[in-house]
């Protein structure tokens, strides 16, 4: 009677973790550098899910700004030293970011697929 039990608690441990990882990763965490944006350690392009959000952390000490230069939907944060910026992408495409403050050096790309 334990073994039946013991089975059906596993297998309902098991559905919660796989239903729950992918809840938890809708959000990609961008870093604002000084002068570079950077995602898991490389300045690089970014792939999500259209839905999912996207937040800029700023960790640098300079002034800078997100800013989509070109994409299907435009939008510019504030000029900040610190603190966040989070956006959620809902239409798929290629977002080309820059800060306009450092343009075009400070640059990256988002994929919403």
């Amino acid at each position: 009677m334990r073994k039946p039990l013991a089975m059906g608690l596993l297998a309902a441990f098991v559905v919660a973790l796989l239903t729950a990882g992918p809840a938890l990763s809708k959000t990609k965490s961008v870093e604002v550098d000084d002068n570079y944006f950077v995602h898991e350690g490389k300045p690089s392009t970014v792939k999500l899910k259209a839905g999912s959000k996207v937040e800029w952390e700023w960790e640098g000490k300079g002034t800078h700004n997100v800013t989509v230069k070109k994409g299907p939907v435009k939008f510019h944060s504030k000029d900040k030293t610190s603190g966040s910026f989070t956006k959620t992408l809902k239409k798929k495409g290629t977002y080309k970011i820059v800060c306009t403050i450092h343009a075009p050096d400070m640059r990256m790309t988002l994929k919403v697929e």
